[in-house]
């Protein structure tokens, strides 16, 4: 039997510390942090196919037109929680009646597998709210785009926006919100 030498033992160490710190530096990405990604998308137009009337239809000439572009119909500004987070939030009924969650002027650090939530959960200051969003309903609309900017998400047909009034920037990879935003009905 081979007797393991202290010089063999110390390689064994080394790498085995070299695995786990690299490893570690895969998951945790601490280089995202000084990485920024700016998104600067525009307002999405979608626009409204006019529908005829049909012939047994009444025609009323005090029904309200549909607007033709878009409206805000929700809005909220972010706080920040895990990292310091601003900007603005709206949910924008298109012309052709999709929503829209647009994110303006958006400013937080990067992170490892951020994603947008929309949640039932409420919106708290400072440390009390970064990991409150998955304790009850939430929808993950999508990996977020850039951690700088202005972007857009469509919101799923028939998905009723109201019944989830908070937005989180949210990290999946450390279960903790960036920064979140309250919304509210315009």
């Amino acid at each position: 039997m081979e007797r393991v030498t202290r010089k063999q033992r110390w390689a064994a160490v080394v790498v085995a510390g070299l695995a786990v710190a690299v490893a570690g530096l895969l998951w945790f990405k601490p280089w995202a942090l000084w990485v920024d990604e700016t998104v600067n998308e525009a307002l999405p137009s979608a626009s409204a196919t006019p529908r005829e009337p049909a012939t047994d239809e009444p025609s009323s000439a005090s029904a309200a037109p549909a607007p033709s572009g878009p409206v805000t119909v929700a809005r909220g500004t972010f706080v920040s929680h895990e990292h310091a987070t601003t900007g603005a939030v709206k949910i924008v009924r298109l012309a052709d009646g999709t929503h829209t969650l647009r994110i303006e002027g958006l400013d937080t650090s990067n992170g490892p597998d951020l994603r947008v939530w929309l949640s039932d959960a409420p919106v708290k200051e400072g440390k009390a709210g970064w990991d409150v969003f998955d304790d009850g309903k939430y929808v993950n609309l999508a990996k977020l785009k850039g951690n700088k900017g202005d972007q857009n998400y469509p919101l799923p047909a028939g998905f009723d926006w109201s019944t989830y009034p908070s937005v989180s920037i949210w990290c999946d990879r450390f279960d903790v919100s960036f920064g979140a935003a309250a919304l509210t009905r315009t």
